[in-house]
């Protein structure tokens, strides 16, 4: 009876969790979008354009937005070399994931960032909450066997597909903005995709 009971109070959590993400809507209308990034415009790749630039440009958008369609995307530039700084950022986390938000996007504030050996860095990692991540890992994933096993999951080949196929979206963009023929585009489209196909762990 304990275990149906768990069991139960488990399948409650994930209901309220993903209710949060749905509402009714009639066309556009009860759409919501937080824009955070414009990844080129024509004859121009942006995808280098620091964040803080971006999410001013978006702002600007947003505000002369007649349709509410479009919402400012919340954001906070945090120091880690900063103490007080670091602490303000997981207040902030904790804030807005006890609210029931999904979490936040931790990213370089230079966008488009190389390592001292000029090797890409990851562009974002994403950090969700408790809750939300019952969507993704199912009802039971706070479980302590559930977590050990999530705990053990290699994450390196995702990693590393991850940064060939943000590569291949930086050449792609680049070629859709210098105007190249759409099969070339194509090509670095596709090559993503074909990644997707790699094989990893499923746990991820």
């Amino acid at each position: 009876a304990g275990r149906q009971q768990g069991r139960a109070t488990d399948a409650a959590a994930f209901t309220e969790a993903y209710r949060r993400y749905c509402w009714t809507t009639e066309g556009l209308d009860g759409v919501r979008i937080a824009p955070f990034q414009i990844l080129a415009v024509q004859g121009r790749s942006l995808a280098a354009v620091p964040h803080d630039e971006q999410l001013a440009w978006l702002d600007r958008l947003v505000e002369h937005d007649p349709t509410g369609l479009l919402r400012t995307t919340r954001r906070l530039v945090v120091d880690p070399a900063d103490e007080a700084s670091v602490r303000a950022g997981t207040d902030w986390w904790l804030e807005l994931t006890g609210r029931g938000g999904e979490g936040m996007v931790v990213k370089p504030l230079g966008a488009l960032v190389r390592d001292a050996k000029g090797r890409l860095v990851q562009p974002g990692v994403k950090v969700r909450g408790r809750e939300y991540l019952r969507i993704i890992y199912g009802p039971e994933y706070t479980r302590p066997e559930n977590l050990e096993r999530l705990r053990s999951r290699f994450l390196g080949h995702k990693r590393s597909l991850a940064l060939r196929e943000y590569a291949l979206g930086l050449e792609a963009l680049d070629r859709l903005a210098e105007g190249e023929p759409l099969w070339r585009v194509h090509e670095a489209v596709f090559a993503v995709l074909a990644l997707e196909s790699e094989p990893v762990d499923p746990r991820l």
